[in-house]
């Protein structure tokens, strides 16, 4: 058994802080086992004067394979930045040695900002995606992987795409045994096709009888751009959202990255299916030009959470997300032209506030995946990180007259890593 003792916030509903004071937690196998007043022991992790446990934050979209180029080439539209930057990265990693070794740092750094579940795209190739999950394993990131699927001959360059149908759901199956048979239970498979355009529609079919058989998270994109939202559209004649739909991949654990241009109708979908939407703030204001109506799908009660989107986002901490989520939303709800009369210029109530940021990083995120972590409760995993606000090289200043929304806050707006003392996955820290 571990113990920790001392403070611990998490949102144990959206729009709810609770902070647990003085508390002991008991972890047994990684499970919280029991929550208590009982004083510590010599063996207890606690802190000390200025710091807290927060749960391990969930980044519900990562493409591992471009984490050499974040931050690089975001003035360019969407489809130009997948063809002149993006396609030529991924393929890279058909050279395992070279994925090794970005995975390797991405996961890693990942850890240091705080991330303890990462939902990741690979490439297509099947090797260096095993090696992804093999690499969240041994560093001890709890993770969803799945390799890329694109095997449109129209829609992908001869140089990066499945060689046929046929090899792309072989491809997908190895690595769904492969991630199986991987020692513990940290790491879990996902059916993965890029997006719509980048498949055939024989492909789409057959991940969602793959799906059917193996119930295999599944994350895509959805609705991402105007140019990504009116190709399906316009081959298909109906949106990201029915068309997932169609193909028997919207289900209970899927993922729909994005999804600006959802209606109402895609809501109601996405919401009777129990999908989720990861929400990556940062990477729409570069490829969207639109804002997500997040306030919207929330108040639907649609399961929704953060991604970073790298490397479409140029950072890979959901501090950073989750503070744009809350901008984002406030220009929703003001609206961003200023030659309009403030009452004509937003959409009214858009905005969050940082106690549903820090639920959408946490605890919707682990909504979204059905998975038990983000937060403090009986029976959950026991995924945290060590909040040191005192850290003069830190982003916070704490004050002696700071309340437990005012702390709360200076973290979510100010946490850097150097404020992240340790992270746990499973009680185990993974910080060295």
């Amino acid at each position: 058994m571990q113990s920790f003792h001392g403070s611990f916030v998490h949102t144990p509903r959206r729009g709810e802080l609770e902070l647990l004071r003085d508390t002991r937690i008991d972890v047994t196998d990684g499970c919280i086992a029991r929550i208590s007043a009982d004083p510590p022991d010599a063996s207890c992790v606690t802190t000390g004067d200025n710091e807290y446990f927060l749960p391990g934050f969930v980044d519900l979209h990562v493409h591992a394979p471009q984490w050499p180029q974040l931050g690089n080439a975001l003035h360019l539209p969407l489809e130009d930045w997948l063809w002149q930057c993006t396609f030529p990265l991924e393929a890279r990693c058909a050279d395992l040695d070279y994925a090794h070794a970005i995975y390797t740092a991405l996961v890693r750094t990942l850890l240091r900002h705080g991330t303890t579940t990462a939902v990741y795209f690979g490439s297509i190739h099947v090797a260096a995606t095993c090696e992804l999950a093999r690499l969240c394993a041994e560093h001890g990131q709890r993770a969803v992987v799945g390799k890329v699927v694109m095997d449109d001959p129209a829609a992908n360059p001869g140089y990066y795409r499945d060689e046929s149908t046929d090899a792309g759901l072989a491809g997908t199956q190895q690595l769904i045994e492969y991630v199986r048979d991987l020692p513990g239970e940290l790491v879990l498979p996902a059916i993965t096709p890029r997006f719509i355009p980048s498949c055939s529609d024989s492909m789409l079919q057959e991940l969602g009888k793959l799906t059917a058989a193996t119930g295999a998270h599944v994350q895509t994109h959805c609705s991402e751009s105007d140019w990504e939202h009116s190709y399906v559209l316009d081959r298909l004649g109906k949106t990201d959202t029915t068309a997932l739909d169609d193909f028997g991949l919207l289900t209970r654990r899927s993922v729909l990255a994005h999804a600006n241009f959802i209606g109402a109708d895609d809501m109601r979908r996405i919401g009777n299916r129990g999908a989720g939407i990861a929400h990556c703030p940062l990477s729409n204001a570069y490829f969207a030009d639109s804002v997500f109506p997040l306030r919207a799908a929330l108040d639907k009660s649609m399961h929704v959470g953060l991604g970073t989107d790298i490397s479409g986002g140029p950072s890979a901490s959901l501090f950073d997300n989750a503070r744009h989520a809350i901008s984002s939303s406030r220009i929703l709800e003001h609206g961003a032209d200023p030659s309009l009369p403030a009452a004509r210029r937003g959409r009214k109530h858009s905005r969050i506030d940082f106690r549903d940021a820090l639920w959408l990083a946490s605890a919707g995120g682990a909504e979204v995946l059905d998975l038990p972590v983000g937060r403090f409760v009986e029976g959950n995993r026991f995924d945290a990180m060590l909040i040191d606000t005192a850290r003069i090289d830190g982003g916070i200043y704490p004050d002696t007259g700071d309340d437990l929304d005012a702390l709360v806050q200076k973290t979510i707006y100010g946490a850097t890593p150097n404020n992240i003392r340790q992270v746990w996955t499973d009680a185990v820290a993974r910080l060295h």
